[in-house]
């Protein structure tokens, strides 16, 4: 993350060189010292006032030409870089694209680390931002991070899940990846949650399972709903009838899905697999079989959803539904660089990318008998 230092009038100048330094108007080096080079080192060595610094580095009128080549001059000799806020002044731009994120999960990490890669060679820099705050806060948590970001810091902005739908007149362009309230408001980039559970589900139905529980996520997300409705289908396609009480809410968090997936596993007709609707909550139910003395896959098929690293690392490794991360994380960086370098709409894009099954060893077909 990167926050701009606190500079007299908004700048802060990185010093590259040594000790010394150019000299006054009369040629005589200056001595600059060591560390991070001020606008007050600038002005002494070019042998005019703050204020004409200010003046010259923010692009303002008032300057003779002259001397404000000979700040410019003194200000490339020093060595710098300028803050991010006197840079927006000056130029308007800052070439930097914000990713913004409730928390560094493993899900937004994965992302960050997409769009990290995909901005090599763009001319973009990036500024991660986690602005969720204590989770009674997050909700509207974007909306906080784009007025404190938006226009300033930033020049465009790549939301990892946001809970409301933004509004299309933000002061950056804006593209949200997997949005709570599914693709509507800005452009928008996620993959295809009711084809993927659709595969979970029908992979553990073809290994002869047909009790199967799910383990959704929040009632009030798109991609929640989804999943759980492609489950209901694949099911229903097969002829199986959906146990209510086999499904039930884990709101894609590890901590919130420890009393379900106990309501689940802890039973004398418990399912003989469970499809989870991301793998955080998929290898805590991993986690509760074995606190209860269940095998997996012996005793209990489990299924998550997105292929975070953690999900191969695990004890059995976890058989998964991929999202396509990496690219969607490219795609959205690569959606919002045209936004920004255009005058085109900043809403009314949608893409859309598939999904695969990942099959390891936490899926077998049931015990017989």
């Amino acid at each position: 993350m990167s926050t701009p230092p606190d500079a007299p009038e908004g700048e802060r100048l990185n010093r590259a060189g040594g000790p010394g330094s150019p000299g006054s108007g009369a040629g005589e080096p200056a001595v600059v010292r060591p560390g991070r080079v001020t606008i007050t080192d600038v002005a002494r060595a070019a042998g005019v006032s703050v204020a004409t610094v200010s003046k010259v580095v923010n692009g303002r009128y008032g300057v003779a030409q002259a001397t404000a080549s000979r700040v410019l001059e003194v200000v490339d000799q020093l060595g710098y870089e300028s803050s991010l806020v006197a840079r927006s002044l000056r130029r308007r731009r800052t070439n930097v694209i914000g990713v913004l994120v409730a928390e560094f999960e493993p899900f937004s990490t994965e992302l960050l680390k997409a769009i990290s890669k995909a901005v090599e060679g763009t001319g973009y820099e990036l500024l991660a931002y986690s602005g969720g705050g204590d989770t009674s806060d997050r909700v509207g948590w974007e909306r906080r991070s784009l007025s404190r970001l938006g226009g300033t810091l930033i020049d465009g902005a790549v939301i990892v899940t946001p809970t409301v739908q933004v509004p299309m007149n933000e002061s950056v362009p804006v593209v949200a990846i997997d949005p709570h309230t599914g693709p509507t408001g800005p452009a928008t980039v996620d993959s295809d949650s009711l084809a993927g559970a659709r595969l979970a589900t029908e992979h553990l139905i073809k290994l002869g399972h047909t009790r199967i529980g799910h383990l959704g996520g929040r009632r009030d997300l798109e991609s929640a709903r989804l999943r759980e409705l492609g489950y209901r289908q694949a099911m229903s396609d097969a002829g199986l009838t959906v146990d209510p009480s086999l499904v039930l809410t884990g709101g894609y968090r590890p901590d919130l899905s420890d009393r379900p997936a106990h309501e689940l596993l802890d039973r004398p007709d418990r399912p003989t697999a469970v499809f989870a609707a991301n793998d955080l909550s998929a290898l805590h139910v991993v986690e509760v079989a074995q606190e209860l003395g269940l095998r997996v896959p012996e005793d209990l098929s489990v299924v998550g959803y997105d292929d975070v690293p953690e999900a191969a690392a695990a004890q059995p490794p976890l058989t998964t539904v991929a999202q396509p991360l990496h690219e969607m994380g490219a795609e959205a960086l690569r959606m919002v660089i045209a936004l920004i370098d255009s005058e085109a709409p900043r809403t009314g894009h949608h893409t859309r990318l598939p999904t695969r099954l990942v099959e390891r060893a936490s899926t077998a077909p049931p015990r017989a008998g």
